[in-house]
């Protein structure tokens, strides 16, 4: 080959291949300027959010600091502004939501002077009907958080209600699915109390020692599926409504309960599912009403019970599950079983003793299951049959002689 030509090629050659090396340098530089610009970039974004997410908790520090204060002032009006102030901090800060409803449940739980009755003077009176309405819209705040569907909800909270003095207030329609609910030792001594509506569905939900002793506490078409909701020790002395209400899961207690004074409504309420224990419960004035109910599954346990005042189990079907008077005391008692119809399931009164007042089945219906009375403690004074000779196969009588 001519060596002119040859140079040519060769010449030809290195300036391509440097401007390929050149085109190259350029290429992994530009690579590299991006990555250090997104890493730059992403660094920034970073900051952004820690600076973003202080700037936010500082804000909501300060809110917080400003709803307590609020509702702490000698103003009924500013502590108004501090109950919704503090329920809208609850509802934007999910993380501390539950300190937030704390601060709310706490309220509830100051000290709280009696209405001072209509001999006060106006101002006494309106100081008193300004600070009792905080305390209802504190009520109603956390009531309408716990309903279906809420824009944000606070169900699955604990609420801390122990030693609360209600005199009114409306939880209707609460959804208690969740969480831990603490109404022990709280007195319920005046107005009407409303849970009318509400769903016991899978929180635990205790009013052990709690007193109604006052005005009405509204359980009616109440709903109670599942969960634990426990009235141990609970003293009933005024009017208490459990009317239509639904048991049909889960377990509610009434052991060592006392019903003293006032009347205690369980009419037309349906027990299906739930085991519902009257254990060591204690019957001895005012009025505790059945009428209507229906026992069609669970298990209801009155053992132990002690009747000495009025119960009422008049129009109540017995088609279903088991109804346990074990060791239940009848001893200056008036329990009327009119109208009952026994169509189903078992009713047993195992070492029951009939020592004194009246148990009344003399218009009972018997048509199915089993009422057993075979083996009672005490048949001194026995109850009132609707038979004058041989009672129907449905039921067991003690074997005399």
């Amino acid at each position: 080959m001519n060596p002119e030509v040859t140079a040519a090629i060769i010449a030809a050659s290195v300036s391509f291949l440097t401007l390929i090396g050149t085109l190259a340098a350029q290429y992994f530089g530009r690579r590299a300027t991006s990555r250090d610009t997104q890493k730059a970039l992403e660094e920034q974004g970073k900051q952004l959010d820690r600076t973003l997410a202080e700037q936010r908790t500082r804000t909501l520090n300060e809110r917080f600091a400003t709803a307590a204060e609020q509702l702490g002032s000698d103003k009924p009006a500013i502590r108004l502004a501090g109950v919704h102030a503090m329920a809208g901090l609850a509802d934007d800060w999910e993380e501390n939501r539950q300190t937030c409803v704390d601060v709310l449940s706490a309220y509830l739980r100051m000290p709280y002077e009696p209405d001072p009755g209509q001999d006060a003077t106006v101002p006494q009176r309106l100081a008193f009907q300004a600070i009792r309405e905080v305390r209802h819209t504190v009520i109603r705040v956390i009531t309408a958080h716990l309903k279906y569907d809420p824009a944000v909800s606070w169900q699955g909270l604990d609420f801390d209600f122990t030693g609360v003095v209600f005199d009114g207030g409306d939880f209707s329609l609460a959804q208690f699915s969740d969480g831990r609910v603490n109404f022990s030792l709280a007195q319920f001594s005046d107005g009407t109390v409303n849970f009318s509506g509400a769903q016991f569905s899978g929180a635990l939900v205790n009013f052990d020692h709690a007193e109604f002793s006052g005005g009405t506490v509204d359980f009616s078409r109440v709903e109670f599926s599942g969960g634990t909701v426990n009235f141990d020790f609970a003293q009933f002395s005024g009017g208490v409504y459990f009317v239509r209400a639904e048991f049909s899961g889960g377990t509610v207690n009434l052991s060592h309960a006392r019903f003293s004074r006032g009347t205690v409504y369980f009419e037309g309420a349906r027990f299906s599912g739930s085991t519902v224990r009257f254990v060591d419960a204690k019957f001895s004035g005012g009025t505790v009403d059945f009428s209507g109910a229906k026992f069609s599954g669970g298990t209801v346990n009155f053992d132990y019970g002690k009747f000495s005042g009025t119960v009422g189990f008049s129009r109540v079907e017995f088609s279903g599950g088991m109804v346990h008077f074990y060791d239940a005391r009848f001893s200056g008692s008036t329990v009327n079983f009119g109208a009952a119809r026994f169509c189903g399931g078992t009713v047993y009164f195992y070492e029951a003793r009939f020592s004194g007042g009246t148990v009344d089945f003399s218009r009972a219906e018997f048509f199915g299951g089993t009422v057993d009375f075979s083996d009672t403690g005490d048949w001194s004074y026995p109850p009132e049959f609707p038979w004058t000779d041989t009672p129907p196969s449905y039921v067991k009588l003690p074997k005399l002689g």
